[in-house]
């Protein structure tokens, strides 16, 4: 990213540099920052320049696929499973799916795919007849007959799996100048007769890239009796960098359906259905509802 990016990666340092291997010790993450140089004066311009720019660098691992991901995304996936399906259905591209309802369609890139779930059609944000006209049987990506009744639509999650050499070649040779995986290349892709296949992920997922979306996904971890997000999944656990602060101390408080971060003091005060994060200090008399600190 090239917002706050020392403070970005700081946080990648501090949580990731001891967790993310494992106990193998093979993963590691690298923070590869937007540059200016002779052949290249221009910041990253988009999801798909920030790629070619650095394409140099990518192509010297020996590799079979890149897996292409957003970072203000909330889900959980397993990614070797959706690495899987796109050799099982030799793929050039693999775009995430997530299935929906016509409320929530209209928000989204939908996608319209044939019998075999490749992808045949792209409409941004549609209404009306062309909303209408992308409904697809999303039996056919895995649903059962009566959740897909609920949820005829499938919108992209701008999370892809390109194959090494046709990567290199969409970004150098057939769309040299787009910046944009999602609105540019894949589109551009279908249309000079590549297999894009759409891979279904029937789970929560929230882009929390707005305040509003970031303030509900917070709230929704408070949610009885099973919140929208767990952290607590073991399989799948979420690191963060450790702080080592002491429990959160809680007297004469009347807390409900609420998560209190570490090294809280909390005091004769009353919180409701709210998040509250660590180091806070809430004292006499205070009424905290529906709340993100």
């Amino acid at each position: 990213t090239q917002f706050n990016s020392a403070s970005l990666n700081r946080h990648l340092s501090r949580a990731y540099g001891n967790n993310i291997a494992g106990y193998k010790n093979e993963g590691f993450v690298e923070v590869l920052a937007a540059q200016q140089s002779p052949e290249n004066p221009n910041w990253f311009q988009g999801t798909a320049d920030a790629v070619r720019q650095y394409m140099w660098l990518f192509e010297e691992h020996n590799i079979m696929e890149f897996l292409i991901l957003a970072g203000d995304h909330l889900y959980r996936m397993d990614y070797q499973k959706f690495i899987q399906a796109h050799r099982e259905t030799d793929a050039d591209i693999t775009v995430a799916a997530l299935p929906m309802d016509e409320q929530r369609a209209t928000a989204f890139g939908l996608m319209k795919i044939d019998d075999e779930g490749r992808i045949v059609e792209f409409a941004e944000k549609p209404k009306g007849e062309k909303l209408r006209s992308m409904m697809v049987d999303t039996t056919i990506l895995g649903l059962d007959p009566e959740r897909a009744k609920e949820l005829p639509y499938i919108a992209s999650m701008g999370i892809y799996v390109f194959s090494k050499d046709v990567m290199l070649r969409l970004l150098r040779e057939n769309f040299p100048a787009a910046n944009d995986f999602g609105s540019e290349v894949i589109p551009g892709a279908t249309e000079i007769g590549l297999r894009v296949q759409a891979y279904l992920y029937d789970g929560y997922w929230e882009d929390i890239g707005t305040i509003e979306a970031f303030y509900n996904a917070n709230l929704g971890i408070t949610k009885k009796p099973v919140p929208d997000f767990s952290f607590y999944d073991r399989s799948a656990p979420i690191y963060t960098q450790p702080r080592y602060l002491p429990p959160s101390k809680v007297l004469d408080a009347d807390v409900t359906d609420s998560v209190i971060g570490e090294g809280c003091v909390i005091k004769h005060c009353t919180i409701n259905h709210s998040v509250v994060g660590l180091r806070s200090c809430i004292y006499e008399g205070a009424v905290i509802e529906d709340s993100l600190l």
